[in-house]
């Protein structure tokens, strides 16, 4: 990932914004660019609260390019409390914890390190609700 690309996504990643259509109250994410013809102005920024719930769960055991570091992490699709269901790791908890339905809350982790003299990059990561 370039330093470029790393700051176009930063609303995204680390404040889980998305938009939010000024008519209709539909929320989406992430964000996205109008389509032609669209109104500029129809979606706002529109900041989540990072609450939801877990829709569904995978752990990957065969780690990605670039993630081989942190061995087996779960992932999950979370179904934010205003709606969309937003793919993520998992983070702060044990597999054998993880069910369906299970409240999770957004944190900010480390994503990726990009090399010795590369980029730290964040991002969202969800964990359970810290009772």
């Amino acid at each position: 990932m370039d330093l470029a690309k790393h700051w176009r996504q930063k609303a995204a990643r680390y404040r889980l914004e998305g938009q939010r259509h000024r008519v209709t109250g539909d929320v989406r994410f992430p964000a996205q660019p109008a389509i032609p013809g669209e109104d500029t102005d129809v979606w706002e920024p529109f900041v989540f609260s990072g609450q939801g719930e877990i829709y569904s769960f995978a752990v990957l055991r065969q780690a990605a390019t670039g993630f081989e570091q942190i061995g087996p992490y779960p992932v999950a699709l979370v179904k934010l409390v205003e709606g969309p269901l937003v793919s993520a790791q998992l983070t702060d908890c044990a597999e054998a914890d993880l069910a369906i339905g299970q409240p999770v809350e957004m944190v900010t982790r480390r994503l990726k390190d990009m090399g010795e003299d590369g980029l730290l990059v964040y991002g969202y990561k969800f964990r359970p609700v810290l009772r």
